[in-house]
């Protein structure tokens, strides 16, 4: 290793503490709400965001499923893939949108669901077409009136003029592959035959 890179490694060391503060107070989370959400004690939480206690991976997973954002994120990783994406994600209405492709055509998401359970399910409707791949967790999606529960490696295509809601089945996040393209357009799955 080059002393150079040594810096870069200490340097990144150091923002996890500011960046783990930041994403508690953009959550509206004290640290003792936070201590109770992961487990780990308030102390040793306001140790790692001052800086005077290092990470483990023990603690960094479960403030990045409380958080709802990739491990990366959390320790600053270097971005790596095709350069011209810039995987910058996107929270709205609690939801957590990581965009996995250009625009234009059929946009990719991956979507990070936490649970939400004094938050009542409002279906939507809107342009388009969507189709629904369960990575982690359990997904409950609301379609008109039916209810369907899909588990990782299920997933589900719709027309959006449907009423819908998608959220977790469970206390756990529900993390998804979305793939959204403009109506007509649907995904197309072809297998071959041997």
């Amino acid at each position: 290793m080059t002393a150079a890179h040594d810096i870069e490694k200490k340097d990144r060391l150091a923002a996890v503490g500011p960046r783990l503060r930041d994403l508690r107070r953009r959550h509206g989370l004290t640290l003792a709400g936070l201590a109770e959400q992961t487990g780990i004690n308030e102390s040793t939480l306001s140790r790692l965001e001052g800086g005077t206690r290092k990470p483990t991976l023990e603690m960094l997973l479960p403030l990045a499923e409380v958080y709802a954002v990739p491990l990366d994120e959390l320790v600053g990783a270097p971005r790596t893939g095709d350069p011209r994406i810039h995987l910058k994600p996107v929270t709205r209405n609690g939801m957590t949108f990581v965009p996995l492709s250009r625009p234009g055509g059929v946009q990719a998401h991956k979507l990070l669901i936490p649970p939400r359970p004094d938050v009542e399910p409002q279906l939507n409707t809107h342009e388009g077409f969507e189709w629904v791949y369960v990575l982690a967790g359990r997904l409950r999606l609301l379609l008109g009136d039916k209810t369907v529960i899909l588990k990782p490696g299920e997933a589900a295509e719709f027309d959006t003029h449907v009423p819908h809601w998608l959220g977790p089945d469970d206390d756990r996040t529900v993390e998804l592959l979305i793939l959204f393209g403009a109506q007509g357009e649907r995904a197309h799955l072809r297998a071959r035959t041997t």
